[in-house]
């Protein structure tokens, strides 16, 4: 039986911020410690702004050159992640927040994270690949780029006509 961390963690995480506002408080008093609290979160919703914009703009280029968008896309959840941990009150998931805002921690996730992360695309941007020339136009694509059974299918291939039997149809039977 696997023993998940996660509901640990949500538990004890409350019970470390309070201890950290307490050693906190101690050393540099009341007032300064509230001010630390309001400053990371300015600092986190400021951070979130300036960085989203980025990588919003990281994500477009990448789609718009044809190629795989998914590492900027864990890169902007981990930003989001990390703007949202400088928001909530505590150091501890300040300083968790702000190791996330740092490109060569969020690469080391990323090198985690890769191999359990699929991006699926519909746009033309995701079709355009290498091994597919210019002439292929925007239909769809013709091979499969990865591994697994996807069938593609537009309305022209799969039509379906109402079976007026069915308990489900919205004709009533007036057979009884």
């Amino acid at each position: 039986m696997r023993i998940s961390l996660v509901p640990i963690l949500v538990f004890l995480m409350p019970l470390a911020e309070i201890a950290g506002f307490v050693i906190v408080g101690k050393m540099v008093g009341v007032w300064a410690t509230l001010g630390l609290v309001i400053l990371s979160a300015l600092l986190g919703a400021a951070l979130l702004r300036i960085q989203g914009i980025g990588i919003l703009q990281r994500i477009s280029a990448e789609s718009r050159n044809g190629g795989d968008p998914g590492r900027e896309m864990v890169h902007g959840a981990m930003i989001v992640v990390a703007a949202f941990l400088l928001m909530l009150p505590g150091f501890i998931s300040d300083i968790i927040g702000l190791l996330l805002f740092i490109p060569a921690i969020r690469e080391l996730a990323w090198k985690v994270l890769r191999k359990r992360i699929v991006v699926l695309g519909s746009s033309r941007a995701f079709r355009r690949g290498a091994g597919q020339g210019p002439n292929s136009g925007p239909g769809p694509q013709t091979r499969p780029r990865g591994p697994g059974n996807v069938v593609d299918l537009d309305e022209t291939d799969f039509h379906r006509e109402p079976n007026r039997n069915s308990p489900w149809s919205d004709k009533k039977r007036l057979e009884e």
